[in-house]
């Protein structure tokens, strides 16, 4: 006789709370991971803070170093990330480069993790 044998069979319906509501579907499973994998950094939600904090929500490359004290090529990998991962755009200015936050960018992943 086995161990398992000997254990009562549960009811599954009675032990398990009903959905109350959708739950993610792949697509958007998939979605959300890669959008909060960009933003699983410390240095890129700073990033993201000192734009969103900034004057229209922008700012230039030249003023997002300093703040968070690494390299210039540090920085820009961070922000080519968050410009990838759609969080922010970026435009060029003679030799500077300016990045704004994606209005609703953030809203969206929210969204994904509160509703379906």
């Amino acid at each position: 006789m086995s161990i398992t044998s000997l254990l009562p069979v549960a009811d599954v319906g009675a032990c398990c709370a009903p959905l109350t509501r959708e739950t993610l579907a792949a697509a958007d499973a998939v979605s959300l991971a890669r959008s909060l994998k960009a933003l699983a950094d410390p240095t890129r939600l700073r990033l993201i803070s000192i734009v969103a904090a900034s004057e229209g929500q922008e700012a230039c490359a030249c003023d997002l170093t300093a703040p968070v004290g690494l390299s210039q090529p540090t920085v820009s990998h961070h922000l080519k990330v968050l410009t990838d991962a759609g969080f922010l755009t970026r435009t060029q200015r003679g030799n500077w480069a300016h990045f704004a936050l994606v209005p609703g960018a953030l809203d969206s992943v929210a969204r994904l993790l509160t509703s379906a």
